[in-house]
């Protein structure tokens, strides 16, 4: 019997700043407790997905951006045990030692040759010690520490280990009945820590609303004026409230968030349209959490097939899918109509890309956001894309598990040409 319970604990973690650099600084930060001394120099050889995701997104209480701060302040944390956020408490002394690192080069960033999406070798040097750490499938997931090239047995917590960290892949690809029925028949008791995250998720949510982070999506979405085509209806709150947390989370708000499946917009993406209707409409905390185990669960199955980092956008497919499964839901809706909806979301969403991590993600968010809505309000209404359509399948299991083929027949070299691009405006560091 597959634990989905097991499934959504692991799954959802808080992290604080967008998971990809904060995983960076999580392993120098491994890396730079294990040697003594003033550190000399740190080498970070990374997948392409990781300096895909960690160069344009802002670092929590620093009020820069990228790759460069995130290892320094590793480095001067050393607080690896709080693993995703490591960076919470930040203080003004710690930062301007990070800075000071930086100023004096010490850091050196390549490209790793690599199969692994993810992927984060941090090699930390002192005048006399050097030490390694790698992370890799899994944004915690340690599967090498060394110091002075001996491989460390000790200071790995088992709960980081690949061995124990790492669910059997059939978890992953369950069945949307058996998702279904899980999220009916479970004890209130079991999802209720799902209500944390809505907190979390919600208070960021309010955040971006009220300041000026990014391209302020939201906060824009949601004032009223002269040059604001967006009504105060139900379907642009809900749109307003998603893309503020992202708006914040992006340009480097130190509130953390609810992540999903390793990713925080995912997180948002898939929670905070479910978290706004359910105000709106006045459900229940118990109604609540099993629609954000709904929306959970069907992202991390969408997730599975799409790919842990991917050169297609998490947060708009598989966020945007599974927040529509959690519309349907709060209306009332069947197990056939959740369906419905995972099939025209799809239709919606299926060819955008990722180009990293950054403040515009809040605008595909709320592109997202506004599929699912449309979706939901289509299978609500018993109509859904169909085998005549696209990558549409009958069975919707087929049309998720398409995603799989289109990422790894269709979209082969677009993660590297994205990375071009990219690196094309200037150097990693």
């Amino acid at each position: 019997m597959v634990n989905l319970l097991e499934v959504l604990i692991k799954e959802i973690v808080p992290a604080e700043g967008c998971t990809e650099p904060i995983a960076v600084a999580y392993a120098v930060s491994l890396a730079a407790e294990q040697v003594e001394g003033e550190i000399t120099s740190i080498q970070l050889f990374l997948s392409g997905n990781i300096v895909k995701n960690a160069m344009g997104v802002g670092i929590p209480g620093t009020g820069q951006t990228g790759l460069p701060i995130a290892a320094a302040l590793g480095a001067v944390i050393r607080r690896s045990h709080r693993k995703l956020e490591i960076l919470s408490g930040l203080t003004p002394e710690e930062l301007a030692k990070a800075n000071a690192m930086i100023e004096q080069k010490l850091l050196y960033v390549e490209l790793k040759d690599t199969p692994e999406k993810l992927y984060i070798e941090a090699r930390v040097c002192s005048l006399n010690h050097t030490a390694t750490a790698i992370v890799a499938k899994e944004h915690t997931n340690v599967v090498f520490l060394s110091k002075d090239g001996v491989k460390l047995e000790q200071g790995i917590d088992k709960a980081d280990c690949e061995e124990s960290d790492t669910l059997d892949p059939e978890v992953y690809s369950v069945s949307l009945e058996e998702i279904y029925e899980f999220i009916q028949t479970a004890d209130f008791s079991e999802l209720r820590f799902l209500l944390e995250g809505s907190r979390m998720n919600k208070a960021i949510s309010d955040e971006g609303l009220r300041g000026e982070y990014g391209l302020q999506v939201g906060r824009k979405m949601s004032q009223q004026s002269a040059v604001n085509l967006f009504g105060n209806d139900v379907a642009n709150r809900i749109i307003a409230a998603t893309a503020a947390a992202s708006d914040a989370r992006m340009d480097g708000s130190a509130m953390p968030v609810m992540t999903t499946a390793g990713s925080g917009n995912q997180g948002i993406a898939c929670t905070m349209p479910v978290i706004a209707l359910a105000e709106l409409l006045g459900k229940d905390e118990e109604t609540l959490a099993r629609a954000m185990a709904l929306s959970n669960l069907i992202t991390i199955h969408v997730k599975h097939y799409i790919g842990r980092l991917s050169p297609l956008c998490g947060s708009g497919i598989a966020g945007g899918v599974g927040a529509g499964s959690g519309i349907v839901y709060l209306m009332g809706g069947t197990l056939e109509q959740i369906k419905r909806s995972i099939q025209n979301t799809i239709a919606s969403t299926s060819g955008m890309i990722c180009d990293g991590a950054k403040p515009t993600c809040a605008l595909k968010i709320s592109t997202a956001t506004n599929a699912a809505i449309q979706s939901a309000t289509l299978a609500m209404n018993d109509i859904s894309a169909s085998l005549n359509d696209g990558v549409i399948f009958e069975k919707v299991e087929d049309t998720i598990k398409n995603m799989e083929t289109l990422v790894q027949e269709g979209l082969a070299a677009t993660d590297q040409a994205i990375l071009n691009i990219m690196l094309s405006k200037g150097a990693v560091s």
